[in-house]
């Protein structure tokens, strides 16, 4: 009796526990219906949430951790839904759709490798399952696309591994590892703006990303704005401490401002020798840092007209405007020294660059000036005919005159072959022409201008040099030349 009793003991506790196990299976499933008709629905919170009461009353069920791997797959939530399709194999190996949710994470997370063993594993069970056999392809294009991006980043065809990195995203769009590649990319071609947003974007999700706060810094210091950037350099070392390119590029950033600053400092104070070995120091820290080599070239250029090294400035100023083509400042400088080299053509075509860029009353100005003095260049420069500046007294064009009329002057010439005579002839006659003009106030005003001097009846094609040589040195006798030896000649008044 005693044994009976125990045995009705026995039985007493353990009918109960079976009793639980099948209610909590029924509920388990009426949970997980719930959570399907959520998920057809779309509304893949509540289902999540369904399929997590499911597992909450029966956690040894493969297929519920399944079903809530699908829905966060649905909500981007892939690093989560991995957790769950990793569970679910392991408590069913030949749970195919397991495999498959597993495999499609790790490719969603940019580790092709493991996904391509998540879907070898589906096809082992089921050899004819097209969506396995489609997404091994997808896996193993992504492999490809990762050693291309990898080979060309080396030869520095960041175009190609922006493309490479769009493919693989593609297939793969919640992997960080990507987006940062790609961004830092667009970076080095200048493509700030969208580099900028997809590094934002990944530190929206993880404000410790020190690969997205890198590249946040490095977009700020391809701008300029290099104080900004070493904050954000400094924040990505403080995150991680051996991110080689950050320290880098924090290391550079901090020469190059203190190079620049150093550089200005000795231009202010007058000393353009040390200024310009101080740009030419801070040009070779980075070449990659494309705005301010610009500036730095600029500065230099300017450095270099100071020391009146005008080519020298020129060169400096083209190279400003080949790594940036926007950079207003270097064509005004490059222009003002194509002026003072008498390059008036390639003066006006920086100033309408400038003027198309930049409608100001200056800029039309300087386009104005640069135009007549390209105007007043194609005709004869008769201050360089005279040998005299164009600040030239009266008295010093006079002296000209006199000395370039009597060296041109045909009696002087005589003997000469005819086609020297032609040409003494040409510059005799140019010499009076220049004297005529610049010997009058109101004419050499016009002149000056720019202004054509037919306007005025000022026809230069009726004049006569030699009645401007009789009444330059006229006298009661009149002049003639003497010679006084082979090839030399004086003159006398009578």
């Amino acid at each position: 009796m005693a044994a009976a009793a125990e045995c009705d003991v026995v039985m007493a506790a353990t009918e109960p526990e079976l009793l639980d196990d099948e209610e909590a299976k029924r509920e388990a499933e009426s949970f997980k219906e719930q959570g399907n008709a959520y998920y057809a629905k779309k509304d893949y919170n509540e289902a999540y949430n369904y399929y997590t009461k499911a597992i909450d009353m029966c956690p040894k069920n493969a297929s519920y951790y399944g079903n809530r791997a699908a829905t966060l797959m649905m909500l981007g939530k892939f690093r989560e839904a991995l957790g769950d399709a990793q569970q679910s194999v392991r408590l069913d190996d030949s749970f195919v759709r397991g495999h498959l949710r597993e495999g499609k994470c790790h490719l969603s997370l940019g580790n092709a490798m493991a996904a391509c063993r998540s879907f070898q594993r589906a096809l082992e069970l089921d050899h004819k399952n097209a969506q396995a056999q489609q997404e091994f392809k997808n896996a193993n294009a992504v492999i490809e696309y990762e050693k291309i991006a990898e080979t060309d980043f080396e030869k520095r065809d960041f175009r190609k591994v922006v493309f490479c990195m769009d493919r693989a995203l593609e297939y793969a769009p919640a992997c960080h590892r990507f987006k940062i590649l790609k961004a830092e990319c667009l970076a080095m071609l200048g493509r700030y703006p969208e580099a900028q947003s997809v590094a934002s974007d990944i530190l929206r999700m993880d404000s410790t990303n020190a690969d997205a706060l890198y590249v946040r810094g490095l977009c700020l210091y391809y701008e300029d704005c290099i104080e900004k950037a070493v904050q954000f350099f400094v924040q990505a070392l403080r995150m991680a401490p051996d991110h080689e390119k950050a320290c880098v590029a924090c290391r550079n950033a901090k020469a190059l401002k203190a190079k620049k600053e150093d550089g200005n400092k000795a231009f202010k104070e007058g000393n353009y020798k040390l200024a310009y070995e101080l740009y030419t120091e801070a040009l070779g820290i980075d070449p990659n840092n494309i705005k301010t080599n610009a500036k730095l070239y600029c500065n230099r250029g300017t450095v270099n007209s100071k020391l009146r090294k005008l080519d020298d400035a020129i060169e400096d100023c083209t190279n400003a405007v080949k790594l940036d083509d926007t950079y207003i400042k270097a064509y005004l400088r490059r222009a003002q020294c194509y002026l003072d080299t008498e390059q008036y053509e390639e003066a006006v075509r920086d100033y309408e660059k400038v003027y198309q860029t930049e409608k100001t009353k200056e800029h039309k100005q300087l386009l104005k000036n640069a135009q007549l003095e390209l105007k007043k260049s194609k005709r004869k420069d008769y201050y360089k005919i005279l040998g005299v500046d164009k600040n030239a007294s009266e008295d010093e064009i006079k002296k000209a005159y006199r000395k370039r009329a009597l060296m041109h002057h045909p009696d002087r010439h005589s003997g000469a072959s005819a086609e020297v005579q032609k040409e003494e002839e040409k510059k005799f006659k140019e010499v009076g022409e220049a004297f005529t003009i610049l010997s009058d106030p109101k004419k050499k005003t016009r002149y000056d201008s720019g202004q054509d001097l037919d306007e005025e009846g000022m026809n230069m094609g009726d004049f006569d040099a030699n009645n401007i040589f009789k009444a330059f040195f006229g006298g009661p006798g009149g002049f003639s030349f003497e010679a006084s030896g082979p090839g030399n000649f004086f003159f006398q008044f009578g």
